[in-house]
């Protein structure tokens, strides 16, 4: 492995936490085959680790999954039942990482994902978008320093529980779709001593 592979520029190694003000956790379905429904968590929380060696760092992250919000409130109630995500049982999901390896200019992040009680390997590929002082602290710009970063991928829900497999009439596939796309979109803060 090449230290290009692995350099990033204004790269900073330590403890970073998840801002859920300027960080998003969404989601994409294709519902009756035809056309395609967005949703988002509201309440997240997380922490990275960036190791002196990129290639060390890691994540952790749990999605209270009662925050759901896709525009509907009868689609949103109906989600967090028995019949998805049941979240009376399990209120939260969560990610933790397993490693990290480069691809191509970005990487991939291996890690665990676990919805419903159920564990599942979940690759995420995970583009850098920077890191940054924080342009406010003009005592010391590295205090609050901010990393940038988007991470996506893809689930299988039917592997987690989630759902039915109502089929849509004429057997032209299911009425929401098996995969459901992943988009996160997270800033960090670098944790400092004060």
């Amino acid at each position: 492995m090449t230290a290009e592979l692995v350099e990033i520029p204004g790269y900073v190694a330590g403890t970073w936490t998840i801002d859920p003000a300027h960080s998003g956790v969404g989601f994409t379905i294709r519902h009756l085959m035809v056309s395609k429904v967005r949703g988002r968590f509201g309440t997240f929380e997380g922490t990275i680790v960036t190791g002196a060696d990129v290639l060390d760092s890691s994540v952790t992250a749990t999605i209270d999954l009662t925050s759901i919000d896709t525009g509907n409130a009868q689609r949103d109630e109906h989600v967090r039942s028995a019949d998805f995500l049941d979240v009376a049982k399990h209120p939260s999901m969560t990610y933790r990482s397993t490693g990290l390896r480069p691809d191509g200019d970005d990487y991939v992040l291996d890690g665990e994902l676990t919805l419903r009680g159920i564990t599942k390997n979940v690759p995420l590929k995970l583009e850098v978008g920077g890191f940054g002082p924080d342009p406010f602290r003009q005592d010391d710009p590295f205090k609050g320093a901010r990393a940038g970063f988007t991470a996506t991928g893809e689930i299988s829900r039917l592997e987690f529980g989630v759902g039915d497999t109502t089929k849509i009439p004429g057997g032209n596939g299911l009425g929401l779709s098996e995969k459901v796309q992943i988009v996160l979109e997270i800033e960090a803060v670098l944790q400092t001593d004060d």
